[in-house]
Parts: C-alpha cells; structure tokens; sequence
C-alpha cells in the first residue's frame, strides 16, 4: 500500500539560485500539501549518513561537498500516492533526460546539481522524514 507522504530537499544550487518559491508554487499546484518544512544546513556527518547508501559509490565524495555547500530546504508532502506522483513531478536525474515542465527540467544545472531530492520508495520517504523531521516537527 502506498503512503501520502514523501520527503523533498530542495538542494543547494536551487536555495542558490532563489528557486524555492517557483519549486514549492510547482508542487503545491500538483496538488502536495507540504505538512513540515524547514530551512537547514547539512554537516558533513549528516551528509555523510543520508547519503550512507552511496557512500561506496564514487560520487560520493562529490555528493556529500556539494550538499554541504549550502542551506537546503527539506519537506514532507502529502498527497495519494506522494512517492511515485512526485517523483514524476521532479524528473529524471538528468535534467537533460527530464521531460518538459518537470521542476528539473525547469530549475537543474546537471546530473550533480539537480535541485531537488525526491525519496525513491515508500520505506525511504519515511526513514527519509525521520531523518530530518522529529518529535513535533512530524504531522
């Protein structure tokens, strides 16, 4: 059964970029309620342990630089089917290969600069949201 929720970080080249308004305003007209919010900085260590899966990958390294390199905006959706509705609503992680309208076709730079996070599976949107969201910061 699929959940209501999932988790978006908007990452550091779109806060960069002044993008956070055009992407909430895209995903609030796809019809996401976002139901916890919040502006925040990633450490190294915590870089390093929500990107743990990739950590034997050799993009790692770079992953974790870049999503320390500035404040991210990390959220919870809320909608029927919110992992896969909003993983089409963001697109392929190549804004290249993203089809048109998607947030990052519209908002990413490259494969490394892509935008925004979208959590992959149900299991992941909420070890994702624990992850970031806590105690009365859940709804």
């Amino acid at each position: 059964m699929a959940t209501n929720k999932t988790l978006t970080m908007i990452k550091p080249d779109a806060v960069k970029a002044g993008s956070i308004g055009g992407i909430l305003a895209m995903i609030n007209k796809a019809g996401f309620r976002i139901v916890s919010m919040k502006m925040t900085h990633l450490t190294t260590e915590k870089a390093q342990e929500f990107y743990s899966v990739h950590k034997e990958r050799p993009f790692f390294g770079e992953l974790v630089e870049f999503m320390t390199s500035g404040p991210i905006v990390a959220a919870i959706l809320e909608k029927d089917n919110a992992v896969a509705d909003f993983r089409t609503l963001i697109g392929a992680t190549n804004p290249a290969d993203a089809a048109p309208g998607t947030i990052r076709a519209l908002y990413a730079k490259s494969i490394g600069e892509n935008a925004v996070h979208g959590s992959d599976s149900d299991e992941n949107a909420a070890i994702e949201g624990a992850f970031h969201f806590g105690g009365t910061e859940m709804f």
